[in-house]
């Protein structure tokens, strides 16, 4: 890992040095063991893992910062650092798109750091911690998504009407887990959208949800109303709303799953990232996890810049961006449309190989 400071790339740091951690800590971090590719598994199981011999390739492409930087010197990087500390050092004005997933308020422990469920009052204080040090870093035009689960809506909501305009809340299904015996199955997380200012890219057109129309009505013509007739079935285009039932959390046949507990599906990141950015625009990921930020913003050919404190899931990232390079697709999204879960386009590939891989990816 390198250090940019005032003599560009010096020397390596420990793992966690950058990130403010004690030496106890850091001593404490490198005994969890980094999940090894070479175990039995399943023929169908995708996740994506890590030897030792690539937590040592991929870490020498990550960076931390103790100097100020330019937009360029950190463009497609992964900082290895505490986000607090990294965002001191990062350029004004540079992220066109801010998606930001710090942890929620429960009792949560990611590989040895244990964050405890606390008051309302006192998670708000803490959301603020973590909001003002990036509010520098945002275009005049920027949008913020602010993900959070139901018990801190109110706090994330309090706090980013302080600094944003807040436009939306987006409620989405994560029907993931088991039941409550005394309480009704929770299966669905929040996203708060939210502008810097009034000025502010949204492209509708390009986050339509592409349905199966059940009752497939017609003019008195006999022609399909609103919606269209196509080999592999009947179809209708529908304008993106703020309840996404149409995703998948990722889990181990699905070539984007990582061992990360917390880790967002690409297709969620890629609605957001063609609604509200640019190609070429800069999306900024202060809490990146396992990179799933990152990764879809290269694939929707988006610049990005993201941030996270675990080196192992620094180099988890990096491994999924060189994936990327080559493995452009997006479970859920194909012909420039979102399609629902458990759904297929019509797939016209003369490639029975083409075939293959679309066929795993929409089931």
């Amino acid at each position: 890992m390198c250090r940019i400071s005032g003599n560009g790339c010096s020397s390596v740091i420990e793992p966690g040095a950058a990130a403010g951690i004690g030496i106890g800590e850091r001593r404490k971090e490198a005994k969890v063991k980094i999940p090894m590719n070479n175990k039995q598994r399943a023929r169908r199981n995708k996740t994506i893992e890590l030897s030792h011999d690539e937590n040592k390739f991929y870490r020498k492409n990550l960076i931390s910062l103790n100097k100020k930087v330019s937009v360029e010197e950190v463009l497609g990087k992964t900082i290895c650092q505490d986000m607090e500390e990294a965002a001191r050092f990062l350029p004004d004005a540079f992220a066109d798109l801010l998606f930001l997933d710090p942890p929620y308020n429960l009792n949560k422990e990611f590989r040895g750091r244990k964050f405890r469920k606390t008051s309302q009052e006192r998670y708000a204080a803490l959301l603020e911690t973590w909001l003002k040090p990036l509010i520098r870093l945002l275009k005049p035009t920027a949008s913020v998504y602010l993900c959070s689960d139901w018990r801190a809506g109110a706090a994330v909501q309090m706090t980013a009407e302080k600094y944003f305009i807040v436009r939306n809340r987006i409620t989405w299904e994560r029907e993931k887990g088991r039941g409550a015996k005394k309480n009704w199955k929770n299966t669905s997380e929040d996203i708060w959208f939210c502008t810097v200012s009034d000025d502010y890219v949204f492209h509708v057109d390009a986050v339509k949800l592409k349905r199966k129309v059940i009752a497939p009505y017609t003019c008195d013509e006999g022609r399909p109303k609103d919606w269209g007739r196509e080999p592999g079935g009947d179809f209708r285009l529908t304008a993106p709303s703020n309840l996404w039932t149409d995703l998948t959390v990722p889990f181990w046949s699905m070539p984007e799953n990582t061992e990360h507990p917390t880790q967002k599906p690409e297709k969620l990141l890629a609605k957001i990232i063609l609604a509200s950015t640019n190609e070429g625009d800069i999306v900024l990921d202060p809490f990146l996890g396992s990179g799933t930020t990152s990764a879809a913003a290269k694939k929707l050919n988006r610049n990005y810049v993201g941030i996270e404190q675990d080196e192992t899931y620094c180099c988890l990232a990096e491994k999924r961006l060189e994936l990327a390079e080559t493995e452009r697709a997006i479970q859920g999204y194909a012909e420039g449309v979102f399609w629902e879960r458990n759904s297929r386009p019509n797939d016209k590939s003369s490639s029975s190989k083409d075939k293959a891989a679309m066929k795993a990816m929409f089931f």
